[in-house]
């Protein structure tokens, strides 16, 4: 695709949502430059890009900052819609799975896993995850009580993915790729995504694991590392694209105000810019620093607070 611009994907090997953009982009078969960050703070070299957003991963083009994989995925469908990831038929069901398997099935596999393979952690990865949360930092018989505690959890949810595919569907909403395949993949790929420990959780479902096998096949696209410092550089070489028309709320703050935007549930660093865009999807913010430039920040309007700065 000689046309493509470079698509920057901010990201580490084990996360696991960087992991569904990683897919994402292999699924359209996608060349992108891919840049290594920190799994924990402080992320020197990314944050003159986002403004202090810190969750994994963020995916660049030129001087626009997507935030959060439902936003770079809806991105990158807008861009290179086929194959498509959002087919219309689809949509609703493959919604409401997607919001299900992110904000059920996720959370106890993430302490599951977490406290199985605590050893194989960044030693400083537990404490950078609480206070994210502005909760204590747990000892290691905390982690490990919480993995035993939320195993049950995991698998029950696992075994509903099974039923799921036991009329002969190939892809978890039904006849197509949809959003549901790498919201669900992502979490179950967690499972072994450090160690094989927990493989034989996915032993007994030979559907899950022929679905998963599909998954894998469409690889990560065609991928070019990239040094942190040259990311920076082509972000202070562009200006943001054009924006797309707004659509807000009566309660938005108006176009052109200055806002700050963070989380509503975890990483809660807030971002403060210009509100430059705002619909019932997406809102994006102008801001300036000394190492890039203008930039525009983009987030998915749904799990994040907006607010002017009073």
């Amino acid at each position: 695709m000689p046309d493509q611009p470079d698509l920057i994907l901010h990201h580490y090997d084990f996360s696991n949502y960087a992991e569904k953009a990683r897919l994402a982009l292999g699924y359209k078969g996608l060349a992108w430059r891919s840049v290594t960050i920190p799994p924990v703070a402080p992320k020197p070299l990314l944050t003159p890009l986002t403004g202090g957003y810190r969750r994994t991963p963020v995916l660049q083009i030129g001087a626009d900052i997507y935030c959060d994989t439902r936003l770079i995925l809806k991105e990158l469908e807008r861009r290179y819609p086929t194959p498509p990831i959002f087919p219309k038929a689809l949509s609703p069901q493959a919604a409401m799975i997607a919001f299900w398997a992110e904000n059920q099935l996720f959370r106890p596999m993430s302490l599951y896993v977490s406290g199985t393979n605590l050893d194989l952690l960044p030693p400083d990865l537990q404490a950078d995850r609480s206070r994210m949360r502005d909760l204590p930092i747990p000892s290691e018989a905390t982690v490990r009580r919480a993995a035993r505690r939320n195993a049950p959890a995991v698998r029950v949810q696992i075994a509903w993915v099974e039923d799921l595919l036991t009329d002969g569907r190939e892809w978890i909403a039904g006849a197509a790729v949809t959003i549901a395949d790498f919201a669900v993949y992502h979490a179950l790929w967690f499972l072994t995504a450090r160690s094989d420990r927990l493989a034989f959780e996915l032993e007994p479902y030979e559907r899950i694991r022929d679905w998963m096998a599909r998954m894998q096949a469409f690889g990560h696209g065609d991928v070019t590392p990239m040094a942190p410092t040259e990311a920076l550089a082509v972000a202070a070489r562009a200006e943001p694209g054009p924006l797309r028309a707004s659509d807000p709320f009566a309660e938005d703050p108006p176009l052109g105000s200055r806002v700050r935007v963070r989380a509503d549930d975890y990483a809660r660093d807030a971002v403060d810019g210009e509100l430059v865009q705002i619909d019932r999807e997406e809102l994006a913010l102008r801001r300036t620093d000394p190492q890039v430039g203008e930039v525009v920040v983009h987030f998915p309007r749904l799990g994040y607070d907006l607010r002017p700065v009073i």
